[in-house]
């Protein structure tokens, strides 16, 4: 089991442990103090990273010339059907983009294999399968 510990702080900045490593998130300047990353981008740093190790990790094992990875993402809000019921909330839904620059001379058949193993990544199963977040509320004196 993957355990984080997320402790609120000044206005918006919050702390971030995990396993005795220490990072700092919050809003950026105007609704936060510009701290650190904002949810969303450490969401797509965690698929990043995740899809990276991952494509490393397999092209170590079959002894492919990967010689490392560049992974741009983004994430945006998107219309289902080409802006139609853009007036309805529901016909929005979250979509990130991932662009995957592999070096080394690989051929066209590893490159190919590589980019079906970045599909395949914890993470990105994860975020594929609908997660189901289970929450339990408590308070605090």
């Amino acid at each position: 089991m993957t355990s984080v510990t997320v402790l609120s702080g000044e206005n918006y900045r919050t702390r971030i442990v995990a396993r005795g490593h220490e990072l700092v998130a919050d809003e950026p300047a105007g609704i936060g103090d510009d701290a650190g990353p904002n949810p969303y981008e450490l969401l797509l740093a965690a698929l990043g990273a995740c899809t990276s190790m991952t494509l490393l990790m397999y092209a170590r094992r079959k002894g492919w010339p990967l010689d490392g990875v560049t992974i741009e993402l983004s994430h945006d809000r998107v219309y289902t059907d080409d802006s139609e019921n853009c007036d309805d909330s529901k016909a929005l839904v979250d979509r990130i983009e991932r662009k995957i620059q592999l070096h080394g001379p690989l051929s066209d058949e590893q490159r190919q294999r590589l980019g079906y193993i970045a599909t395949r990544c914890p993470l990105d199963k994860t975020l594929s399968s609908a997660p189901r977040i289970v929450d339990h509320v408590s308070t605090r004196d």
